[in-house]
């Protein structure tokens, strides 16, 4: 198993690419979105998996675990950076399959706990074509998983991964979550922000590295995620991986949050607003 020092953005990332993104963190590209696999103990590849890919995705993931930790491999839980739909595709059946737990912030519960829909995906966010046909393929009811699902630490701990911390970022949804890692000053940003213009189907395609907010048309509260952002900022990362889009990392990370913060009116909100 290869662990690179240092997070090196790639020139293309496709789906079903994996590839590591910082010591002991792989990034699996599941169609539009990225899933990690983060390594807690090498000797005996004991794994966390954050984020479970698009609908139908549950038997690509098992697949890319067990090439990467062994055939049977399970991983020690399921972290959730947030419950919409393309990163919870496979949680369910794999919670199951797996026998392991599942965790997310509290005010997350609800979607997952078949209590509570998001709204429906808004297409006047912007002009670009995938927020225009997002009401037609991106579906927002909420999953159950109340048999597997665990509330995250208060204390901001992260089960499994001692080395971490969670970091409430909410916006995109109420309980959204980032996880940091101190000592390399890594983020793992979920939909907090991304670095590729989500609504755009022609910037999706080919995956152009740019800092953006949360995918416009899903977003719930758009004041509260520039909060979220900044929230992310103030810690400095050396190195980031979102929700969609390439991993980004020095300079070109610190220049784009802060190109993100301080033009967030034109960047990450809404054409309409």
């Amino acid at each position: 198993m290869i662990m690179k020092d240092k997070l090196i953005p790639v020139t293309s990332v496709k789906a079903g690419d994996e590839q590591d993104v910082a010591p002991h963190v792989c990034m699996y590209t599941n169609q539009v979105v990225n899933l990690f696999f983060i390594t807690t103990d090498t000797a005996s590849n004991s794994w966390v998996l954050v984020d479970a890919g698009m609908p139908k995705s549950a038997e690509k993931i098992k697949k890319e675990a067990e090439e990467r930790y062994g055939k049977g491999t399970k991983p020690d839980a399921i972290l959730l950076t947030h419950g919409h739909f393309d990163h919870v595709g496979g949680v369910k059946e794999l919670a199951e399959e797996w026998g392991v737990p599942v965790y997310a912030h509290s005010l997350e519960l609800p979607y997952l706990t078949g209590e509570s829909d998001y709204p429906e995906p808004d297409p006047s966010v912007d002009s670009g074509l995938v927020a225009k046909m997002a009401p037609m393929i991106f579906p927002n009811e909420a999953i159950n998983i109340a048999n597997h699902v665990h509330t995250l630490p208060e204390d901001g701990s992260v089960p499994y991964l001692p080395e971490w911390k969670w970091i409430h970022t909410p916006g995109h949804t109420p309980g959204h979550v980032s996880f940091f890692r101190e000592k390399d000053r890594f983020l793992l940003a979920g939909d907090a922000f991304v670095t590729v213009k989500q609504e755009s189907l022609y910037q999706v395609t080919v995956q152009k590295l740019e800092i953006s907010g949360p995918p416009k048309y899903l977003t719930m509260d758009f004041g509260t995620s520039l909060n979220s952002i900044r929230k992310l900022q103030a810690l400095s990362p050396l190195a980031a991986a979102t929700g969609h889009g390439k991993p980004m990392d020095g300079e070109l990370l610190s220049a784009s949050l802060d190109r993100l913060v301080n033009n967030f009116d034109s960047i990450g909100m809404p054409e309409d607003k």
